[in-house]
């Protein structure tokens, strides 16, 4: 057998007028190996193609193929007849006159097409699927074996074609003769693969162009099916997965929901812990209380070292945090200043701890700032134990203490309630073991556990930029162990754990659960209260750090949202459940009454919470409260300071002031049921201080006053105030500057301001000028 010729699928593929890729993808779905365009066939994938090429037509190829051979057998019947006619004589003359005119034969003119020779020995073979003529006489050697394929009849089945026929093989043929009405140009369709169902994942909300886009689908069609579902959509307007769904579906497209991880859950390992990973971790206890009642003398003597003298004017300058052992087991303290100037930095201390040790004096009792300490303990939900200190005093009374307690709802043990009280005496170190007794007790009921097998979690307790060391963060490790020369990430500052030393100033490697340590290697200073992870991939922990300072930079020009009267009640239907309320008011009595019908307010959507109410002006103390707890300001009879006014518009905190009862009360009740809608605003112009008063007969009072802030105008209103009390509203009667009447005076300024009614003025008055505006709808 002589050896087979070798064929390309490129050119093979020209012959069959078929594309290069179909024979591919043929041989590819028949588990051939995979082939490209310039590969050689082997005799077995040479078979399979023609194979495939012929097999849907065999009954249509043996009439075909019948047909021909026997006008082949007729055709040489017939020359056989003639030669064996014609003399031996007339066949010379006939060769002769064939040799002259071949030398005879013209040129071709220029341009003229050449005549193609007929072969009347060419085989050709007709392509199933492009329905053209292909010479196939050079693959003979292959398509041995289908020679002699059979038809019905059992006959040999011969692959030949006229030559210039462009019928497909059998077409126009019946009972082995051609049909002849029958027309024999038509082609098949060409190949395509079988369609694949696309399958694509689209988020809670979508876009409909890029909804479009996944579909591979034109944008009008996606709308215009939008519009058939009853979705009137434009282009970049977005739609719920619940519609991309419906339509997606309809359109016989497989849709899975797109599930969005953000770098924090790939950075960040929140796993919930199993019960048989944690370990008993030591609790964290803050001492707070009012100035000069014994706080850091009280941790002194539990430490019994000194710190008080290292601190300017023995008053705790920022949160110290140290851990002391008692019966065998650790104790992690926070040392909370209880002066009314770092309220900010107390409120924080409450907000990272289990227990709070509230220290008051046996000779004092209740104080201001004790009242704000109960208030930071209750809104941060951690348990209170109460050191009664100072009992080696003569004049120390701790019945009048435990009774005070009563009036904040801090009810003793001993009275029936479940606060433990101990007296202690810091300068004595008297009751600091029975203290240190009580707190592992309470610790012990609360349960406290840690995993310290996993990245660490922790909080800022403080942080710092010093010149040698560069940032230093005092942290306190609440879930983990830190080690050294881990990747930490706090807020927008990220950096490499470089050093870490413990409370005793001494360098370790590693910090477990309830652990304070202080750090350097941060970027840039965090701010107290951040949360402190420790994390593997450092690249992805300075993109997220670029990602929150770009959020902190755009929320700086957004408003935050603070709970304020005016949409209260666009709040509550949002699910909205609480709201919290700070009253101030001119009088104790006042506080109380504003307090007690406020709470009655309360119904079954949402709760009305007085979580302060004191006496005297409102501050930026009340103001950073209200901040920390959400929470509304309630003046009465009082009003804001000029630093407290300016805290609430910077921090967003609503500040309401009333003079009478029941219009606080209508006001809030009608914010609750959603139909405050107040017609007028009060809007501040100035602010003059009274230097000087003169009395002029006749007339009246005449207060000489410097205009501090803003401007006062003829035509507005003053609100008399004295020592942040209203003591009365009026009309300006004159203005005047020397002697000269005035529309206003600007800032910087004296006056003479003259009142229609009120004449009890006092150097020292603030004079606080007002208009009522419309408020448009």
């Amino acid at each position: 057998m002589a050896t087979m010729e070798k064929y390309r699928i490129n050119s093979l593929a020209k012959d069959l007028n078929v594309k290069n890729k179909d024979l591919v993808q043929l041989l590819s779905d028949h588990g051939m190996p995979r082939r490209s365009s310039m590969s050689v066939l082997e005799e077995p994938e040479l078979s399979l193609i023609f194979e495939h090429v012929t097999q849907s037509n065999q009954t249509d190829l043996t009439a075909y193929f019948k047909y021909y051979d026997d006008k082949k057998a007729a055709k040489k019947a017939e020359e056989a007849k003639k030669q064996a006619a014609v003399s031996p004589a007339e066949k010379v003359d006939a060769a002769k006159q064939d040799a002259s005119a071949s030398q005879q034969k013209p040129a071709a003119k220029k341009g003229a097409a050449p005549v193609k020779k007929k072969d009347k020995t060419q085989v050709r073979h007709v392509d199933t699927r492009g329905g053209a003529s292909v010479d196939l006489s050079k693959y003979d050697d292959n398509l041995d074996k289908y020679d002699t394929r059979t038809d019905k009849d059992g006959k040999g089945v011969q692959r030949m074609k006229k030559k210039g026929a462009n019928t497909r093989p059998g077409e126009g043929f019946k009972n082995g003769k051609p049909e002849q009405g029958k027309q024999q140009n038509q082609k098949k369709a060409p190949f395509k693969p079988k369609p694949v169902k696309l399958s694509i994942t689209v988020p809670d909300e979508i876009t409909v162009s890029e909804l479009a886009s996944r579909m591979k689908t034109a944008v009008a069609e996606v709308i215009k099916r939008l519009m058939k579902m009853g979705v009137m959509a434009t282009v970049n307007q977005s739609i719920d997965f619940d519609t991309a769904f419906l339509l997606c579906d309809e359109m016989g497209i497989d849709v899975t929901k797109e599930v969005v991880v953000t770098i924090e859950e790939r950075l960040f390992d929140e796993s919930v812990d199993t019960e048989d990973m944690l370990v008993h971790r030591a609790p964290v206890v803050v001492v707070m209380g009012h100035v000069d009642h014994g706080k850091t003398s009280l941790l002194d003597a539990i430490r019994n070292t000194s710190v008080t003298s290292g601190e300017a004017g023995g008053i705790t300058q920022h949160i110290g945090a140290y851990s002391v052992t008692a019966n065998g087991e650790n104790i992690t303290f926070l040392d909370t200043p209880g002066h009314a100037a770092f309220t900010a930095m107390r409120a924080r201390g409450a907000n990272i701890t289990d227990i709070a040790v509230l220290v008051v004096a046996a000779d004092d009792g209740i104080m201001p700032q004790t009242i704000e300490a109960i208030n930071h303990a209750k809104a941060a939900g951690v348990s209170i134990v109460v050191a009664i200190n100072k009992m080696d005093k003569p004049t120390a009374n701790p019945d009048n203490v435990k009774n005070n307690l009563v009036q904040y709802d801090l009810v003793p043990e001993e009275w029936g309630g479940d606060v433990i009280c101990v007296p202690v005496s810091a300068l004595k170190h008297q009751g600091i073991d029975e203290l240190l007794e009580m707190i592992l007790l309470t610790a012990e009921v609360m349960d406290l556990k840690a995993n310290p097998n996993r990245a660490a979690k922790g909080v800022v307790v403080e942080a710092r930029l010093d010149k040698g060391r560069g940032t230093v963060a005092t942290i306190l490790v609440q879930n983990g162990t830190l080690k050294m020369g881990d990747i930490v990430i706090a807020g927008t500052s990220v950096g490499r754990v470089r050093v870490m030393l413990n409370d005793k100033g001494q360098r370790i490697t590693e910090a477990g659960p309830s652990c304070p340590v202080e750090i350097t290697g941060l970027s840039e200073v965090p701010e107290a209260g951040d949360v402190i992870y420790a994390v593997k991939d450092e690249k992805m922990a300075r993109e997220l750090v670029e990602k929150r300072k770009q959020e902190k930079k755009e929320a700086e020009f957004s408003r935050n949202a603070k709970v304020n009267l005016d949409d209260l009640f666009s709040q509550i239907s949002e699910g909205f459940k609480e709201l919290n309320i700070i009253v101030k008011a001119d009088v104790q009595g006042s506080a109380e009454a504003v307090k007690a019908s406020l709470e009655k307010l309360s119904n079954e959507e949402v709760k009305v919470r007085v979580i302060h109410a004191g006496v005297g002006g409102i501050s930026d103390n009340d103001v950073m409260l209200a901040d920390a707890s959400n929470a509304i300001i309630i003046g009465f009879n009082i009003r804001p300071d000029k630093s407290a006014l300016s805290s609430a518009e910077e921090k967003h905190v609503d500040i309401r002031t009333y003079r009478v009862i029941y219009e606080c009360l209508e006001e809030i009740e009608a914010a609750m049921k959603g139909m405050l809608a107040p017609k007028y605003k009060e809007v501040i112009l100035g602010r003059a201080e009274v230097r000087q008063t003169i009395h002029v007969p006749n007339i009246g009072t005449i207060a000489g006053s410097y205009v501090q802030d803003g401007k006062i105008t003829r035509n507005s209103s003053i609100r008399v105030v004295r020592d942040s009390v209203v003591i009365f509203e009026d009309k300006i009667s004159s203005l005047k500057r020397f002697k000269d009447d005035v529309r206003e005076v600007a800032q910087s300024y004296e006056c003479g301001i003259g009142l229609e009614k009120f004449n009890d003025i006092k150097i020292g008055d603030i004079l606080e000028a007002f208009i009522m505006e419309e408020i448009k709808a």
